[in-house]
């Protein structure tokens, strides 16, 4: 009789080990270049924060940019290889960000992006730059910097958000920065935008 009941436990399992890793979170395979999920760590992300999350004093050009996107996309849901407003991974919102509110283009996968422009410090961040995440084995998450130790990213848990670098979870899976040529930025941003 036992013996009837172990192909199904079995079956159970590998249903519940294959479920667990599509619910994860949002990256890449580092061999495939496709879109994956990033996994959560105890303790999780900090709750959405307001617009005010990044000092004011900060006088970045990308900065007012940046603060407009994450107003217009707050809390749209994460999906998975999405890239709209019904639903984005975190890949994907730093193609959309980059080419609609700062004029360039970038890859589409994370893996591309982390080999795009010049590796940074996480002591040198400025604006703009990316920050990176190993979530997992093969697994890879991408953000923009803000400023004040706060990226903009497309969460699994909370949609598009800021988070902070120095929270457990970002500060133990935290893995390099790359900084892209923004030379070439949009000009027509007034300073009533950054004040909304």
């Amino acid at each position: 009789m036992s013996g009837v009941s172990y192909p199904r436990s079995w079956r159970a399992i590998l249903m519940v080990l294959v479920l667990a890793a599509l619910l994860g979170g949002c990256a890449t395979r580092s061999m495939d270049h496709g879109p994956r999920v990033e996994e959560r760590g105890a303790g999780g992300e900090p709750p959405p924060l307001l617009r005010d999350d990044v000092p004011a004093g900060d006088a970045s050009p990308v900065l007012p940019l940046l603060r407009a996107q994450a107003e217009q996309w707050r809390g749209v849901p994460y999906r998975l290889g999405g890239n709209d407003r019904r639903g984005v991974d975190c890949s994907a919102f730093v193609q959309i960000t980059f080419q609609s509110q700062l004029g360039v283009n970038v890859p589409r996968t994370t893996d591309e992006l982390a080999r795009e422009g010049q590796r940074v410090g996480r002591d040198e961040l400025q604006a703009g730059d990316l920050v990176f995440f190993k979530t997992g084995f093969r697994q890879r998450h991408v953000g923009i910097y803000m400023g004040g130790d706060r990226f903009l990213h497309a969460s699994t848990s909370r949609g598009v958000m800021t988070s902070s670098l120095n929270n457990v979870y970002w500060r133990r899976h935290y893995w390099k920065a790359r900084r892209l040529d923004l030379d070439e930025l949009p000009t027509a941003v007034s300073l009533s935008d950054e004040s909304r």
